[in-house]
């Protein structure tokens, strides 16, 4: 993977595709929309194009999908990454003890379709096929309501408060043995998101509209309110894996944006944050590798700087002995190419941050790509352990082209390189 795009944006009245992280296309756009879309933040920038009157430049950044402007135009961000293996990561954050076991591409089945969003489409459409061969799962739900005879138990304080004690009618609650379950509302609710996506291919379409069908008894979910809760178990084990893709489905939406003084932007459409995405991947990765030599991890460990707890610091990984008390070594993920000379100084900044505050004597950086797998430099004015070295920061680099299987053996390597470090250590 490379910084710069591999192939050229292009752009119509209708329809504009652009790279991720690539060069700005001017897009015919009204003042309303560019404004709308720019405050959304969904591209990396969006500004008026000083040499066209009513086109506005738009560059992508980290998210890749595609969206449908208020004009009716639909833009597509395509990812560096090849789209296959784009969601192998989504598939492996969301489902790393299947994919550990079966380190394939085919952990999301993405058909032949080599775009984000027909990809998506057809990987959801599969899974909840899968989910619903043996039936379209039910379960008991709590039913509060108003009936002219009783049923199940007498909520007798509504009945007080709304009828002062009169009946009927009467107000009641009961277990309904139904299809209404969160579990089906969540598929429902993928499913119609799908359909309203632009560039779903017909038979996916076609598809995806018989399992809205099959799944009718489930009540439509409110947009902007919570995706119900629901508890992995052996009843519903046949539906999690459809479950998981269905709510980054969900997840992967954008709200509505309102900037002074226009309407708003309503995003239609489905954008995937590869910073986000790659973030998961490494951390999720790292953990199930250390799992194999008796470490733990804490992803997302909330710490402060400063020692009046002003400052807070949240480092995306920090490796701890096996019984969660004792850090070992914390791990940053960062979504970029590595420089020309290997250095980011930032990056190199914050991780020596993290190992003070932890008390470490190694930080790790895992980048996207670069010239080398690893680097490390010694910190000046740090004291020597017992090994007689210095504080090291690892830089480490990982290339998303090459086969799932070549990814997790790489990161078996790193955790490896962590456990070794424990044993120095001590």
């Amino acid at each position: 993977m490379t910084a710069t795009p591999t192939v050229t944006a292009t752009a119509t009245a209708t329809d504009v595709t652009l790279r991720e992280y690539g060069p700005a296309v001017s897009v015919p756009l009204g003042a309303a929309a560019g404004r709308a879309l720019a405050a959304s933040g969904v591209l990396e920038s969006v500004t008026p194009d000083p040499g066209r009157d009513g086109h506005w430049l738009l560059r992508a950044g980290s998210r890749v999908g595609a969206l449908r402007t208020p004009g009716g135009a639909v833009v597509r961000i395509m990812p560096k990454t090849p789209v296959r293996r784009l969601f192998f990561l989504l598939g492996f954050s969301l489902d790393p003890a299947r994919a550990w076991r079966d380190s394939r591409e085919g952990t999301v089945d993405t058909g032949a379709h080599d775009d984000v969003v027909p990809a998506l489409a057809h990987a959801v459409e599969r899974r909840i096929d899968a989910a619903l061969r043996q039936g379209v799962l039910q379960g008991y739900r709590e039913v509060e309501e108003r009936a002219l005879v009783v049923r199940g138990r007498l909520r007798e304080t509504e009945q007080i408060r709304r009828h002062f004690g009169r009946t009927p009618p009467v107000e009641i609650v009961y277990d309904a043995y139904t299809a209404d379950t969160a579990e089906n509302r969540i598929l429902r609710a993928a499913v119609e998101r799908l359909l309203r996506l632009p560039g779903v291919p017909g038979p996916v379409r076609r598809r995806l509209a018989h399992q809205r069908v099959r799944l009718a008894d489930a009540l439509p979910l409110i947009r902007g309110q919570d995706l119900p809760r629901w508890q992995p178990s052996r009843l519903n084990a046949r539906y999690q894996p459809a479950l998981r893709l269905a709510e980054a489905v969900l997840r992967g939406t954008s709200p509505e944006h309102r900037p002074a003084g226009v309407s708003p932007l309503a995003v239609d459409g489905f954008l995937l944050d590869m910073n986000k995405l790659f973030e998961d991947f490494v951390t999720v990765a790292l953990r199930e590798a250390l799992r194999e030599h008796g470490l733990t991890a804490r992803l997302q460990d909330p710490h402060h700087l400063d020692l009046a707890g002003l400052v807070r610091m949240r480092p995306d990984l920090v490796v701890r002995t096996g019984d969660g008390r004792t850090p070992l070594a914390v791990v940053d993920a960062k979504y970029k190419v590595e420089k020309a000379d290997g250095l980011h100084n930032a990056d190199l900044y914050q991780a020596l941050a993290y190992a003070t505050v932890l008390g470490l004597r190694e930080a790790h950086l895992v980048y996207a790509a670069g010239r080398r797998p690893e680097r490390f430099h010694e910190v000046r004015g740090t004291a020597a352990g017992p090994d007689g070295r210095a504080t090291r920061l690892y830089q480490h680099s990982l290339d998303l082209s090459r086969e799932p299987e070549q990814l997790l053996t790489a990161f078996r390597e790193i955790a490896g390189q962590l456990a070794s470090g424990r044993k120095e250590a001590a």
